[in-house]
């Protein structure tokens, strides 16, 4: 069992969370719109867990030579490419049947996300600042999924804070790569992510640093829109933007101290600090928007 949770990366499906962000800011707590959330949350979790395996494969390779990802199960052995191509096809079948019957539209958008993931696989990983923002692209999907794919008219706000994080959490996980090439040998044999030979650390902790402070001031403008404060009719949310802004500041600070940013699903799990922050801004939010 836990062959194949490790597999399927069952950790990484807290960046699904994406999907449920609308239905929150929306204010759409009606019992139909969540329950079409909660179905197109797990119809992307299923084709998330395709995408990886889908990874893992083509990168078969390279991954028995590194020395953490030697370790997952298909590059270890312990699954063979066969299972490996089964499961991946299962898991997206089970994603595509689950949309279409439920949310046809979101069905679209969760195509759109696996062939992107494809692309990005065979070649647009290779382009330095594009690959951070097809990686955007994966999280803006979700976004779209749960709203435009379920019948909620997506903020332009939400849109633009979504885009401005994800392209922070792009940048630093680069960032951390980089860290680790520069603090481990075996990592600057040829296996290494070819793309970070274009990257610099001067350039991403530039791209880092206005990344997240577009996602600062978005999101603190966002809360005192008038739009905003007409929609939840209350001012309140100006008192999450600490709490983002403590989130951030954290995250560059295990970042660059606790060699953490190659996988922000783990970073946030296994950081007391960011958890507290995390759920201190959701739970303000529920408070002041139900």
């Amino acid at each position: 069992m836990w062959v194949w949770l490790r597999l399927l990366r069952i950790h990484q499906y807290i960046k699904n969370s994406f999907v449920l962000i609308g239905v929150i800011f929306a204010g759409a707590w009606e019992g139909a719109y969540l329950v079409d959330a909660v179905v197109v949350f797990w119809a992307f979790c299923f084709a998330a867990s395709a995408v990886y395996i889908m990874n893992d494969i083509f990168d078969i390779e390279a991954d028995r030579l590194h020395p953490t990802k030697s370790k997952r199960p298909i590059p270890s052995g312990l699954v063979s490419l066969p299972v490996a191509w089964g499961s991946f096809t299962a898991l997206l079948l089970m994603s595509f049947a689950l949309s279409l019957l439920w949310a046809p539209i979101a069905a679209l958008l969760i195509a759109a996300y696996v062939v992107l993931n494809v692309l990005y696989t065979l070649y647009l990983k290779k382009v330095a600042i594009l690959d951070v923002f097809i990686i955007s692209s994966g999280f803006m999907l979700r976004i779209l999924a749960g709203t435009v794919g379920i019948g909620i008219a997506p903020s332009s706000w939400l849109l633009l804070c979504g885009l401005m994080l994800t392209l922070f959490l792009g940048f630093c996980k680069r960032r951390a790569e980089l860290l680790m090439l520069e603090n481990d040998e075996m990592l600057k044999q040829p296996m290494t992510r070819e793309v970070l030979g274009s990257y610099s650390p001067i350039v991403i902790e530039q791209f880092m640093a206005i990344s997240a402070s577009a996602t600062i001031l978005s999101y603190s403008l966002y809360t005192m829109s008038e739009e905003t404060i007409a929609r939840h009719q209350s001012e309140g949310l100006i008192y999450t933007v600490p709490f983002v802004v403590y989130g951030i500041f954290r995250y560059i600070l295990l970042l660059h101290k606790r060699g953490k940013g190659t996988d922000t699903a783990k970073d946030l799990y296994t950081d007391s600090h960011m958890l507290v922050a995390v759920a201190a801004w959701l739970l303000t939010i529920l408070v002041i928007v139900i």
